[in-house]
């Protein structure tokens, strides 16, 4: 079984690499993509875990990301597969700086609103966002829960919202693929900020190479029209959990089990090859 889309404590997830591993070996995985927001600090950790089960369960990790980017002013993310981390690294060093900024921006806006917060400690390599800093406000009595957080106060147009730095949806494929990594667009029916199929083209245009078909996000005929574009414009069809561990205090929404969808193995081969094309160009 394959997983596409996970978290780890670099990002916003709950579990360690080498605790997600585990995990992964729990429920069958045999292929596990390592996709934190704009960082890719838990790879080598994760690869290392995966060793120790070894010979008696073979795990394949895939290193990847999930890029943060704008598009019509609202919040896009790419997922990029096999990516050159030497290419990635001074670029990631300012999307991390960006990230911190707009932390340390929305802690100031909170203090000024009256909801005084101390910012986690997060792992070397790690980046923070919104979920962090809803916990934060949890952990300092302010919200009940971290849906509460989003819902008065870090959503989207609420008073402590702070939107990312400027990173354009075309700049980060052209990124990606400059990187030797495969674009892929993640959780495409969670973007709120215009028709899907007309941004598809755009971004198509851009250079996107794949689509995210399988997501907890995403309905049955969600998954049945994303399968139609991936026909009509060529593209790699991907899917995952998007999963960021049991139980997950830092992210907003239901969350459900690594390895939900049970996808087979054969989705990572179309990746391989697109990767291969990219690195040989």
């Amino acid at each position: 079984m394959l997983e596409l889309h996970c978290h780890t404590t670099f990002s916003d997830g709950t579990l360690t690499p080498t605790e997600l591993v585990a995990e992964a070996v729990k429920r069958g995985v045999r292929v596990l993509a390592i996709t934190d927001h704009d960082t890719c600090g838990g790879w080598q950790e994760a690869i290392a875990a995966a060793e120790t089960y070894r010979p008696n369960y073979d795990l394949t990790i895939v290193p990847g990301l999930e890029l943060s980017t704008i598009h019509l002013g609202r919040s896009l993310h790419i997922l990029g597969f096999y990516p050159d981390p030497k290419a990635l690294d001074g670029p990631l060093l300012e999307r991390a700086a960006g990230r911190w900024r707009r932390a340390q921006r929305m802690v100031e806006v909170l203090d000024s609103l009256g909801y005084a917060i101390e910012m986690p400690e997060l792992p070397s390599g790690a980046v923070p966002g919104r979920p962090h800093i809803a916990q934060a406000l949890v952990d300092a009595g302010h919200v009940e829960s971290v849906n509460d957080a989003f819902r008065a106060l870090l959503g989207d147009g609420k008073p402590a919202h702070v939107p990312y730095e400027p990173f354009s949806a075309e700049e980060g494929i052209q990124l990606l693929r400059q990187c030797g990594a495969v674009p892929v667009w993640a959780h495409a029916f969670l973007f709120k900020g215009g028709r899907i199929g007309n941004i598809l083209k755009v971004l198509v245009a851009a250079g996107l190479m794949g689509l995210e078909v399988y997501h907890p996000g995403h309905s049955v005929s969600d998954q049945r029209q994303l399968r139609e574009w991936c026909d009509q414009f060529g593209l790699i069809a991907t899917g995952g959990s998007d999963y960021h561990g049991p139980r997950n205090k830092h992210v907003a929404g239901d969350r459900s089990g690594l390895n939900r969808f049970e996808l087979p193995t054969d989705l990572l081969l179309p990746i391989q090859k697109a990767a291969a094309q990219l690195k040989a160009q």
